[in-house]
């Protein structure tokens, strides 16, 4: 009876037309090309409420197509509103963003129309971009062709330069650091080495300071001694390229040998190996024991070694001042800087001198050598057998010869015509010109240490007069002690300067304009009198003359 009961309950909570209908799917999520958005059929008496299946997936009396017949798209399926496997269904998803889903599920029928207008723009942006690629590519061809003709018409290239520039191997250039190393100098200006003759220079101390050390121990110099101790000192590298330059530079610092049987400490070196030996070249007193090579003369040669440098350095400055237009010559013993356009930093690098090299020994490579050193010591059997060998791996000489490239010489060059610029001055006001430059630049390099000074003060003057008279205005006294004046003026002029070489500037103020500015020396202190009543323009306005006076001397 329970049994029935359960039965009828069940038979009564599921009557057979009061079952809703499932919600049919749209059309366009429909997998099957056979059928657009079937409709479920109404659910018998024996259904559940449970959810129906969707009708995507087909029914048992369905029969269903095979999935290659299911991914071809047939012509009706693709232009029909109710297409299934348009690009926009899940199952044939097409590699579009989610604007392009957006717009072909907004035009209804039309998703593969949707997709195609969206195409179109990337498509226009592509043709763009490869427009404005070859627009710019024209207008650098462009730019490329008027920077030429400028520099063409900019006149002719100061062979000064050309030749002062350094030649760099393999289109490299040479760090700032390096090629400006001459202007970042402190100080005054005046005979600076380049930067890669210094780093020689530097080699060349720490190499002295090597091989002094193990000179006064009568221990045997070597090259692979004195490489690792110079390569501690400096934190760079040193090779026999760099021994062969400081021979160039100094040829008698030292004396350079090859020889067997050193006694070595390493297990890359042998004994029977041949090793670069060093020895100083020292002056030998008569009479006295075997020289050392103490601080003295340690000195003594590293200064010689910075004289040949100047002096390498002063040939190529001298070929540079002859090649000027109009050409200059500078006495070497009044020579005190370098040309202003003269390229310091570019000079050519020095030569390496030949070191000695080891003793070639001779090698058996070939079985005809070796059958040439051993004919005397080998039966005629073994000779015969070596013969035929030698015959077989002998390789046919080319008969051809390389030929040798010839060096192609560079064709002349006919003179510069005066540029663009210039056309129409008068060829006698340009000479005038040049030779006044000329006059100045030889001043300018010729002048004195002790007068750059007092030239950079006579600069300073104009201003630091302006700043005198704001403090005597404000201190409002006839005179002030020295003291008081020049601490008034360091805290007010714009450079940092100290009190003594501001007294400096004072006294030579004095020297140029005594009515204007006069010292009084009463007892142990130095007062200052100025003239208030007096133009301070005037006054500018002289002190400037002056330096321009003082420049052209």
């Amino acid at each position: 009876m329970a049994q029935r009961r359960l039965t009828d309950f069940f038979a009564r909570r599921r009557p057979g037309g009061s079952a809703t209908l499932p919600r049919a799917k749209p059309a366009w999520r429909t997998p099957s090309p056979a059928k657009s958005a079937p409709c479920a059929a109404a659910p018998g008496p024996g259904s559940s409420r449970k959810r129906t299946r969707p009708p995507a997936e087909p029914t048992r009396d369905e029969r269903v197509p095979p999935a290659r017949k299911r991914l071809k798209l047939s012509a009706d399926a693709v232009s029909g509103p109710s297409s299934p496997a348009a690009p926009g269904s899940p199952e044939h998803p097409s590699p579009q963003s989610k604007e392009t889903k957006k717009a072909a599920r907004s035009a209804g029928g039309r998703p593969c129309l949707a997709a195609q207008e969206n195409k179109v723009p990337s498509k226009v942006t592509l043709s763009e971009l490869k427009s404005c690629l070859q627009r710019a590519q024209e207008l650098g061809a462009r730019f490329q062709e008027l920077k030429a003709s400028a520099q063409k018409d900019a006149g002719e290239p100061s062979a000064p330069e050309d030749e002062g520039r350094l030649e760099e191997p393999c289109g490299e250039q040479m760090p700032a650091y390096q090629r400006f190393h001459a202007l970042a100098q402190p100080g005054l200006p005046g005979l600076v080495l380049p930067y890669k003759y210094q780093v020689l220079a530097e080699m060349f101390r720490s190499m002295d300071t090597i091989v002094g050390m193990l000179y006064n121990r009568s221990e045997t110099v070597t090259f692979a001694k004195v490489k690792q101790g110079v390569q501690d000192m400096m934190r760079k590298r040193f090779e026999e390229r760099n021994v062969g330059q400081i021979k160039t530079v100094y040829p008698g610092s030292y004396h350079f040998r090859q020889e067997r049987f050193v006694p070595t400490f390493k297990d890359g070196i042998k004994r029977s190996d041949y090793q670069l030996t060093i020895e100083p070249l020292l002056d030998q007193q008569a009479g006295s024991a075997a020289p050392q090579l103490t601080a003295s003369r340690l000195l003594q040669r590293r200064q010689v070694f910075s004289q040949n440098l100047v002096a390498r350095v002063r040939e190529h400055h001298r070929a540079f001042l002859a090649s000027l237009n109009p050409p200059m010559e500078v006495p070497e013993d009044q020579l005190t800087r370098w040309h202003p356009r003269f390229n310091v930093d570019g000079v050519p690098d020095i030569e390496p001198a030949e070191l000695p090299q080891p003793p070639a020994v001779e090698k058996l490579t070939t079985a005809q050598e070796v059958l040439a050193r051993a004919r005397s010591l080998m039966s005629p059997r073994m000779e015969k057998a070596l013969s035929d060998l030698a015959q077989r791996t002998a390789e046919p000489s080319s008969p051809r010869s390389p030929s040798l490239a010839q060096p192609a010489t560079p064709p002349a060059t006919p003179p510069a015509a005066p540029p663009s610029a210039l056309k129409g001055v008068s060829q006698a006001l340009l000479e005038r010109i040049r030779a006044k430059e000329a006059q100045k630049q030889l001043a300018q390099m010729t002048r004195r240490p002790e007068q750059e000074q007092r030239l950079q003060r006579l600069e300073r003057l104009p201003e630091l007069a302006r700043v005198l008279r704001g403090v005597f205005v404000s201190e409002r006294k006839p005179a002030l002690t020295m003291e008081v004046a020049c601490a008034r003026m360091v805290g007010s002029y714009r450079a940092a300067m100290s009190p003594g070489e501001m007294e400096k500037h004072l006294q030579l103020l004095s020297e140029l304009l005594p009515d204007w500015l006069s010292l009084h020396r009463i007892r142990t202190d130095t007062y200052v009198k100025l003239d208030k009543a007096a133009d301070l323009a005037d006054v500018m306005e002289q002190l400037a003359r002056l330096a321009r006076a003082e420049e052209t001397l």
